[in-house]
């Protein structure tokens, strides 16, 4: 994550030297903070409004890390699209806009301030919650899991290609699933009941919506959308016109693809009409 030096907005009464910021709203989130947008705020202990947030990461005189929580979600989407275009953005806002002054970081930042004191948690204060810190992501689990979906995600053509379709197991010639088991795509790694139940959770949201930002769709080349779920021990990372990756809390490390078939297209259709998506 890039930011800049230059800005600072009030936190506590001192300056904020601005490193960085992130959006979080149903459609866009650090999902290694959770698996849904309510699951995110909670993190931080915000309620889940609407519109979202925008997350001000910084650090004070004293070094001491602040994350400063504020409602101009605008503000803060115009400085990040600055930054990834390698312009200069003074992201400074308005007092009146900032939700919480929160004491830590709740994400990983390889940055810090100049001339200030290394990045470290403000001293204790009774009204103050405790520091934020990012989750543990040295052994597997679900937010390792969700990073690993964030990765394939950005990097989609990387991944793909390292998958041959002519390498998806047929289901040909299988007697089929037993009498209660879901039906699972042609194209699955066969007999795989974590893949089994990925989909048939996935499924189930088309017919009961799960909270909010569960499911997100966003661009992709051409008129695919990236589609992204998560759920209970899961996430699945999918393109419209093409395959689906799916990691499992149960297996560490392991990306599972499952190919086309005659199922997945109809998925992840009925998936990309329900989902939430960037303004």
């Amino acid at each position: 994550m890039a930011g800049t030096d230059e800005g600072a907005v009030a936190a506590e009464d001192d300056a904020l030297y601005v490193l960085t910021a992130v959006l979080l709203t149903p459609a866009k989130f650090p999902s290694v903070l959770g698996d849904d947008y309510p699951e995110a705020c909670a993190a931080l202990g915000l309620a889940p409004l609407a519109d979202g947030y925008g997350l001000v990461i910084g650090q004070d005189g004293d070094g001491a890390r602040w994350t400063v929580v504020i409602d101009d979600v605008s503000l803060v989407a115009v400085a990040i699209a600055s930054w990834d275009c390698g312009m200069e953005y003074d992201l400074s806002p308005d007092e009146r806009t900032v939700v919480a002054a929160l004491p830590g970081w709740p994400l990983a930042v390889a940055v810090a301030a100049p001339n200030v004191p290394a990045p470290h948690d403000p001293e204790p204060d009774a009204a103050d919650p405790p520091p934020l810190s990012p989750p543990d992501t040295s052994v597997w689990g679900p937010a390792q899991r969700r990073l690993g979906a964030d990765e394939i995600a950005l990097q989609w053509a990387v991944w793909r290609e390292q998958i041959d379709d002519s390498d998806f197991p047929s289901l040909d010639g299988d007697s089929g699933p037993e009498e209660g088991d879901e039906e699972a795509p042609e194209d699955t790694p066969k007999g795989h009941s974590g893949i089994r139940r990925v989909l048939a959770e996935a499924r189930a949201y088309v017919d009961t919506p799960p909270p909010l930002g569960r499911v997100r769709s966003a661009f992709a080349s051409g008129d695919a959308r990236t589609l992204r779920a998560d759920g209970p021990g899961w996430s699945l990372v999918a393109r419209t016109d093409d395959i689906a990756f799916v990691l499992l809390d149960d297996e560490p490390g392991e990306v599972l693809p499952v190919g086309r078939g005659p199922e997945l297209p109809g998925l992840l259709e009925a998936l990309d009409r329900m989902a939430v998506r960037p303004s």
